[in-house]
């Protein structure tokens, strides 16, 4: 039995290029570190695709070369492949506890399932993972993982699956290229990306985003773009994906559209506001009812009470008021709002709503459950916050609702009719890589695992960056497709980003969810084998025609 320390230690917070090299050549990377140097064969090469050879002179150096296709004046598509497409791979067996083949183990478990992996004939590896370049993590290892083997096919690494789960174990075959080079320096890396570049002293068309038809139904991008004429779109934020977790389609986080607060923020974690002059900001709202001297707090807009997805909430909830990214915090004393966005009835369940006209006077009260009137408004209360609606918004009773948007310095935020989707982490800040994984939920002190497997782990990637010129940076990355694209990091991602030149960038909804659309039709290739449907998509409309 042979024991290794595997650390996902950061290559440094730029990997810059050497040199600019010749169409179609590969870029080489400058590793950081002369481990790194050792052992990763980083490059960036370019995959001709259909379409479109433009001219790169405006493009960030490492794409340049890339070939592109002039969407609109000052929008450029890029399409290439970052690392070695031509290697083979390596495989390898993952065994694990009876979970699946991305859940760490602890200490005690993993030596003690090593051992029985050897009494059986086998040799297997223990390896450590910690997350060294990942801001807001303990020091420590986030958990240990057991693998056998390595072979440069799929079959050869299954057989050995197939015997170890003859002899009792649960064992999968991986490819190694899912993880980073710092925990698999012999994995490689492949990985297809898009990078959009919009320079908006040249782009006359609008950036905005959509939750489609209604908020609480999930749409496909390409559906969404079509609807709306644009030229390219992308997924955007965070949603409810299960019933389990509210409602499907809203918005888990913040969601602003044009000017209008649909969603509540997860409070202090990373968004992307829209408009003549986008940023990444972290931020909070704050949202009151009113009656008379009475004032109550309002937890939610357009969500099922008593469930805040993705956490980061106020009033008490549980597990915590912190964001934690793929969790559902639970709260049994709510008010929440209902807008026409919702696109439907209100949820029902115990307790009173209240139905409002377009001037804040209550109509009515009700039991939970109902249509929501053209240009009005519900409150639905459910615990304490029932009984505060009970008592304070009876009908004829006008209510005053507040809100603020505020950002991380505590300035408020003039929505306007812009956008704002959710998002996070934070990537980069100020030219820097800054990604603070416990700030933006994604480390959990109860789970650390889920660091590995959600961020560490390459998967499909949708990250949006600003350059110092205002350029727009998207890239958006396939991802868990051996032999055709493994994804990246987040902090591959966040390297990649900062050589484009951003400075600032952040990470948006990943995964199955990853879905480009190119006038409509889909430009990339979803992990899940087909497009998903998704909450919001962020679009790049066309130029306004003027008449005459």
């Amino acid at each position: 039995m042979r024991v290794a320390v595997i650390e996902a230690a950061a290559l440094g917070a730029a990997v810059c290029l050497l040199a600019t090299p010749p169409p179609g050549a590969p870029v080489p990377l400058a590793p950081a570190t002369a481990a790194a140097a050792a052992t990763a064969a980083t490059a960036a090469t370019v995959a001709a695709g259909p379409g479109s050879a433009v001219p790169g002179e405006d493009a960030p150096a490492p794409i340049r070369n890339w070939p592109g296709e002039r969407l609109a004046e000052g929008l450029t598509l890029y399409r290439g492949t970052l690392g070695d497409p031509s290697g083979p791979g390596r495989w390898t067996v993952t065994v694990t506890g009876g979970g699946k083949p991305d859940r760490l183990l602890d200490a005690a478990a993993a030596a003690a399932l090593a051992r029985r992996l050897a009494a059986a004939g086998f040799e297997p590896e223990v390896e450590t993972i910690t997350a060294p370049g990942y801001a807001g993590v303990p020091g420590g290892p986030l958990g240990r993982r057991i693998r056998v083997g390595g072979y440069g096919t799929r079959a050869a690494a299954a057989a050995l699956a197939e015997r170890i789960e003859k002899a009792g174990f649960t064992a999968a075959a991986e490819p190694a290229g899912q993880d980073p080079v710092e925990l698999e320096p012999d994995g490689g890396l492949r990985a297809v990306v898009r990078v959009a570049v919009l320079d908006p002293r040249r782009y006359r068309g609008e950036i905005t985003a959509t939750y489609g038809r209604a908020l609480a139904r999930r749409e496909t991008t390409t559906s969404m773009a079509r609807e709306h004429g644009a030229i390219l779109a992308v997924n955007g934020g965070y949603f409810v994906m299960h019933r389990k977790d509210g409602l499907p389609g809203v918005p888990a986080g913040i969601g602003v559209y044009d000017g209008r607060l649909e969603s509540l923020a997860t409070n202090g974690r990373a968004a992307l506001l829209l408009g003549d002059r986008p940023r990444v900001a972290r931020l909070t709202t704050e949202m009151t009812v009113a009656a008379g001297g009475r004032r109550r707090e309002i937890d939610g807009v357009n969500r099922e009470p008593g469930k805040i997805r993705n956490c980061g909430g106020v009033g008490g909830d549980l597990p915590t008021e912190a964001p934690r990214h793929d969790v559902t915090c639970t709260d049994p004393s709510e008010v929440v709002l209902f807008t026409p966005a919702l696109g439907g009835a209100t949820p029902g369940g115990d307790g009173v709503e209240v139905v409002l006209d377009r001037d804040g006077r209550v109509v009515r009260q009700r039991g939970r459950g109902g249509p929501i009137p053209a240009g009005g408004r519900v409150l639905a209360g459910i615990g304490e916050g029932a009984t505060w609606l009970a008592a304070h918004a009876r009908p004829g009773t006008r209510l005053a609702v507040h809100q603020r948007v505020l950002d991380e310095t505590g300035r408020t935020v003039d929505l306007g009719d812009d956008d704002v989707v959710n998002g996070g982490p934070e990537l980069i800040r100020d030219g820097r890589i800054h990604i603070d994984v416990a700030a933006d939920g994604v480390y959990r002190p109860e789970d650390p695992g889920f660091l590995y497997r959600w961020a560490i782990r390459r998967g499909p990637r949708v990250m949006l960056g600003i350059d110092g010129h205002g350029r727009l940076l998207l890239l958006v990355a396939d991802g868990r497709q051996p032999g055709y694209s493994d994804g990246l990091s987040l902090l591959e991602g966040a390297r990649f980003l900062l050589r484009l030149g951003a400075r600032d960038a952040i990470n948006l909804d990943g995964g199955g969810s990853v879905t480009l659309a190119v006038r409509g039709r889909l430009g990339n290739r979803p992990s899940d084998g087909t497009e998903r449907t998704v909450g919001d998509a962020i679009l790049f409309l066309p130029p306004a025609r003027e008449d005459g």
